[in-house]
């Protein structure tokens, strides 16, 4: 950026968001929660849930010690031996509903059952704001429809209900401002079912959910040359949202935004969270909905106008997955819990951690945020609708360069709804995010053009 006279003044209140710098206000105690965190226990919650031998959406329900069945139940009792660790902090609870044969993946009737732990919020303005991290518990084997033979699932997705679990653990006993909601999700091999439905009822119900992290397959796989990358997790977000109708498509191909949809604003938090909370390891940001052509339990919620963002270790060894236990020309098959590197599922689950804690003690995220767009000059001039929580300090304008992919600088501005900066409208993308008295920062959020 050439510096100018005009923004001497403005330059330094500045914070450089590049490098080793996150400008996230660290702390001590999501610190401490972080640090928690134990490859050890979930390692443990990765062997118990493959040893019930299928999770196939419709094996056995009634054995306690195999099929989907006793995983949900195993699972809910994790849950509750959890909440009763934490003062009964946790509500849990078995969300679910009948799902029919499609003639595809579903071939007779069978219950879709989301397992969930509820952490309400404390503070009155934000508890309604909602963030939802979730794994799917259910599991295949070569064949969808194969619900007798075993199908292990150790990486898809036992890691990811491992993390949810000891993010469970280590939340519960501490207090957020807003909710936050850990749930293991069914039905996901057959379809997305379980997130379906949970998304279904969360816009039913007119939840406000900020943000849901999904967590499926973050097992650290090497390939069979041994290539592997165990120091960074990918995370990916949708660009142009799901729900985007055609008014907001117009005002976007103008204004651009493509890549400031509310979930990329969510990986770029992941990112910073990651710098500030997880040394050694990264943040790939992703910027896709998903893998190419394959889908996870955060579509969902993006197509119901959820943000929603996916967790995925950065190679995939397909011999480990969707595959039947076997041994062919000396080559190993099966999603075995051998093949999980159980330190880097403890790292992904640091990441979500400290971004889902940052997130929940921060304030919500500003509203109607705008720049207008109208008057000619080389200035920039925002507005936004001013947040109601009462710890509330300020807000922080960030930007970026059109072909940056993270905010670069950032600015700190008092309680105002409104703020110039000198800088071009054109040569740089903006974002607002509210600030609270011990630093905590919302995600920030890209303005709709304002004509006057």
């Amino acid at each position: 950026m050439v510096v100018s006279g005009a923004l001497l003044s403005v330059l330094a209140s500045v914070c450089w968001a590049g490098g080793d710098t996150p400008c996230l206000a660290v702390d001590e105690q999501i610190k401490q929660m972080v640090r928690q965190v134990d490859a050890g226990r979930i390692a443990s919650h990765v062997h118990k849930l493959v040893s019930f031998g299928t999770r196939n959406t419709m094996s056995d329900t009634e054995s306690d010690t195999r099929g989907i069945g006793a995983a949900r139940r195993w699972i809910r009792d994790e849950f509750e031996r959890i909440s009763r660790a934490s003062g009964r902090r946790l509500a849990v609870e078995m969300d679910g509903y009948r799902q029919e044969p499609d003639g595809e993946r579903i071939v007779k009737p069978v219950d879709i059952v989301n397992v969930v732990a509820t952490l309400p919020g404390r503070q009155r303005e934000s508890a309604g704001r909602v963030y939802i991290v979730s794994g799917h518990y259910d599991s295949i084997n070569s064949d969808p429809s194969d619900f007798v033979h075993d199908a292990p699932g150790g990486n898809d997705d036992a890691t990811g209900v491992a993390a949810v679990l000891e993010m469970a653990r280590i939340m519960a006993p501490h207090e957020f401002d807003a909710t936050l909601v850990f749930m293991a999700v069914a039905g996901e091999e057959q379809g997305l079912l379980g997130s379906e439905h949970a998304a279904r009822q969360a816009r039913a119900k007119g939840q406000d959910v900020a943000a849901m992290f999904t967590n499926d397959i973050i097992g650290g796989a090497a390939l069979n040359d041994g290539t592997s990358d165990r120091r960074q997790v990918r995370v990916f977000s949708e660009g142009v949202p799901m729900n985007e109708i055609a008014e907001q498509a117009g005002l976007r191909l103008r204004a651009g935004g493509e890549n400031d949809s509310r979930a990329r604003q969510l990986a770029r938090y992941v990112s910073r969270a990651c710098d500030a909370y997880v040394p050694n390891f990264d943040v790939m940001m992703v910027f896709r909905m998903d893998r190419l052509m394959r889908g996870g339990d955060h579509k969902p919620f993006c197509l119901a106008g959820y943000p929603g963002i996916r967790f995925t270790e950065v190679y995939e060894n397909y011999d480990h997955q969707h595959q039947n236990v076997r041994v062919e020309d000396a080559v190993h098959y099966g999603d075995l819990p051998e093949y999980v590197d159980f330190d880097y599922v403890a790292n992904v689950a640091r990441v979500n951690l400290s971004a889902l804690a940052s997130l929940a003690r921060a304030p919500g995220a500003p509203r109607d945020v705008q720049i207008v767009a109208a008057k000619l000059g080389q200035g920039t001039h925002l507005r936004w609708k001013a947040n109601v929580e009462p710890d509330l300090a300020g807000y922080d304008i960030l930007w970026r360069e059109t072909t940056a992919p993270e905010w670069q600088w950032s600015q700190r501005v008092g309680i105002v709804t409104e703020h110039w900066i000198p800088l071009s409208k054109d040569n740089y993308f903006y974002g607002v995010a509210a600030v609270d008295r011990e630093g905590h920062r919302s995600e920030a959020v890209f303005p709709a053009p304002m004509k006057k």
